[in-house]
């Protein structure tokens, strides 16, 4: 069976990390899907969102300890930095990629799991769901992004305590601190996800994506370059046939139908 499930559905491509007795770790086939998967659904105008989610009880509990107790392949440092840092484009790609993006956690999330759930746009939680970086834990120092996000998410206080302790967070605590945009009960939370990833999915796409590379920008940009990023994508926009339409739906009294153009 496929460790990495892919379904497209109303305009919403939902990628599933499919390794449940594992409670979703991280696995080659998995990485490889998303290296290759996300480029593609980037490209395909049939899939205006994206949404992570993960299988069974867990959203992803990140590498795959199990297996690196059981031994690893002899390469030397450089070889095992640079295949990492291969898999780790991941994290950049879904901060990147043109479309919204929303991780569905429906349960424990840690150490590159819960770094690639930050790295999307929007997350939305089960009352059961876990966010732990758990790195410490296992005696590693963090890898997948997940000390830009968090620190950038919760602030550098925060973020140090949570990875120098291991502590976990609960749903609630999550939410408090802005790691999570919605904390609902589990067995509403495909209802909930999905009625939010189909509203962005019916919005004007172009103006998503430009609205996402201005926020993106403004996290690392200074005022004056963000100005001007934002001053040129408002002008595209504004010459959009998605513009036209909310403006004359809105002098019509009607909710806009956004074609993306």
């Amino acid at each position: 069976m496929a460790e990495l499930i892919e379904s497209i559905e109303d305009g919403v491509a939902t990628l599933t990390f499919n390794r449940p007795e594992r409670m979703n770790a991280l696995s080659t086939p998995i990485m490889d899907g998303l290296l290759h998967g996300l480029p593609r659904l980037a490209d395909d105008p049939a899939v205006r969102v994206v949404v992570l989610t993960g299988a069974g009880r867990a959203f992803c509990a990140g590498g795959d300890v199990k297996s690196m107790a059981e031994g690893r392949e002899e390469r030397s440092v450089a070889e095992d930095t640079a295949r990492l840092r291969a898999r780790m484009e991941v994290s950049r790609i879904l901060h990147e990629l043109p479309k919204p993006t929303i991780a569905m956690l429906n349960g424990p999330a840690a150490g590159a799991g819960l770094a690639l759930a930050l790295a999307c746009d929007l997350r939305i939680a089960g009352a059961s769901a876990r966010l732990v970086t758990a790195f410490v834990n296992v005696g590693f120092s963090g890898d997948f992004g997940g000390s830009f996000f968090l620190t950038r998410l919760a602030g550098t206080a925060k973020a140090r305590e949570l990875y120098f302790t291991g502590r976990p967070v609960d749903a609630e605590e999550a939410l408090s601190l802005g790691l999570v945009n919605r904390v609902v009960p589990d067995d509403r939370l495909r209802e909930g996800t999905m009625e939010l990833a189909r509203s962005l999915a019916q919005g004007p796409q172009i103006a998503l994506g430009l609205m996402k590379r201005n926020l993106n920008r403004a996290e690392s940009g200074g005022l004056a370059e963000l100005l001007d990023l934002e001053a040129a994508n408002q002008v595209l926009t504004g010459r959009t046939e998605d513009h036209r339409e909310a403006a004359k739906a809105f002098v019509e009294k009607r909710a806009p139908v956004f074609v993306g153009r």
